[in-house]
């Protein structure tokens, strides 16, 4: 909507942040990032399949991010302790930070998307606001581990279960306030200046929970410094 702010783009100033560390002692905190350059990525809560592989895939790039200087965050859209029962049964080297609110999310201009009122005849905004006729023509299958693309909501219900994740009282709590939250990756460079950005499904919901892979995070921290 009109309310929302525009995703930072390379050049602009990462906002500042303070947010509890779910797999570590103490607050993460832009200041205390000053010096090295970071990958973070803002992504909903546990109830969504698609997030949980990407901080999965995210602790596999971890050690050449390490390598090259670069640390690697991940916010959670889930209170701290919630996060820290679930990463306890399922390390990553991965920094965890914590935002039930989305607050932080919303400071780097990660859309959140908004379904307009029945008989809203005014022209949609992906991805900021879109008729739930839209969102439910949607389909994909990003991991291709769906027998054919799917809507987003089935989607989500199919992995849930081939996971053998069960959404609790949280979980639910969580996505009835943030479940249409999308995802962005940032890459911030020693002074705190944004180098790339990535945000989910910017041309429609066909694009939705399709995330940047190994090598194009790779790629993007290698351009730090050019």
């Amino acid at each position: 909507m009109g309310d929302q702010r525009r995703p930072l783009q390379a050049g602009e100033l990462a906002p500042a942040f303070v947010l509890p560390a779910a797999n570590r002692e103490g607050m993460v905190s832009l200041d205390s990032l000053r010096g090295r350059p970071f990958l973070i990525g803002f992504y909903r809560g546990l109830h969504c399949p698609f997030c949980r592989r990407q901080v999965l895939q995210l602790g596999s790039v971890e050690p050449h991010l390490r390598a090259m200087g670069v640390q690697t965050l991940a916010v959670i859209n889930t209170p701290l302790d919630h996060a820290s029962l679930y990463f306890r049964y399922r390390p990553t080297p991965v920094t965890l930070l914590c935002d039930p609110d989305c607050l932080t999310h919303q400071a780097f201009g990660v859309p959140h998307l908004e379904f307009q009122p029945d008989g809203d005849n005014e022209p949609s905004e992906w991805p900021y606001h879109a008729s739930m006729a839209q969102f439910a023509a949607a389909r994909i299958n990003p991991t291709g581990e769906l027998t054919a693309p799917t809507q987003p909501m089935e989607a989500n219900t199919v992995l849930n279960a081939k996971d053998g994740f069960e959404l609790t009282e949280i979980d639910s709590a969580i996505f009835a306030r943030h479940g249409t939250q999308l995802v962005g990756h940032f890459l911030v460079d020693a002074e705190g200046v944004v180098h790339w950005a990535q945000i989910e499904a910017l041309d429609g919901p066909n694009s939705l929970c399709i995330f940047p892979n190994a090598e194009q995070i790779i790629a993007a921290a290698g351009g730090l410094g050019q």
